[in-house]
């Protein structure tokens, strides 16, 4: 399970989900929203994947690997229609694309697909809860950097109100997104010692 933490991170050492890494990381929020939906579609997906492994023929098994996941998306998309419209109209179309997240694919052909019922749930936490900290730890940098808050509370005094920060408006901004990422990644390099 601590393997989807650090040393099989999806996001800075197999760098699998990019589009919604890009995408909904401006605040901590969304990102903490769509980190929750991608755990339960990965869990949802590698339960059933792995209780159908020995059932399926081997052409057949993106096949139903696709089907499975896109079912488990359209009951997290539903549900956070129903009970979160603002935070559903705010991640706009890329909760419906975590059906092709690599992610979740990659852990239903590697993980689910070979092993028991378990190994597949603790697989897909520890991936889920690494992608999700992933998410909210780049979404906490760039919002604090782009309006001095974090979580809508504000943590650093502007200084159009006395203080010291300025707000860096382009954090908020696609360009952002892959600056902090670029900058993460670099950090997660020196730190492991990849070269590569």
């Amino acid at each position: 399970m601590l393997a989807g933490l650090w040393r099989e991170n999806p996001v800075f050492r197999l760098l699998l989900g990019m589009c919604p890494t890009l995408a909904v990381t401006a605040a901590v929020k969304p990102a903490l929203t769509m980190g929750c939906c991608v755990i339960f579609v990965l869990l949802c997906s590698n339960v059933i994947v792995s209780l159908m492994r020995n059932l399926l023929k081997p052409h057949l098994r993106i096949l139903m690997f696709t089907l499975t996941i896109s079912t488990f998306v359209t009951i997290a998309d539903l549900l956070l229609k129903a009970f979160q419209p603002d935070m559903s109209a705010a991640l706009g179309p890329y909760v419906p694309l975590i059906i092709v997240n690599c992610i979740i694919i990659c852990r239903a052909e590697a993980c689910a697909s070979k092993n028991g019922l378990a190994v597949s749930i603790i697989d897909a936490i520890g991936m889920g809860v690494g992608f999700t900290v992933t998410l909210c730890i780049l979404a906490g940098i760039r919002e604090l950097l782009a309006t001095g808050a974090v979580f809508e509370i504000q943590v650093l005094s502007a200084a159009k109100d006395g203080g010291w920060f300025v707000p860096w408006a382009a954090m908020g901004m696609p360009v952002g997104a892959f600056v902090t990422l670029g900058l993460m990644l670099g950090l997660v390099n020196i730190v492991t010692g990849k070269k590569d």
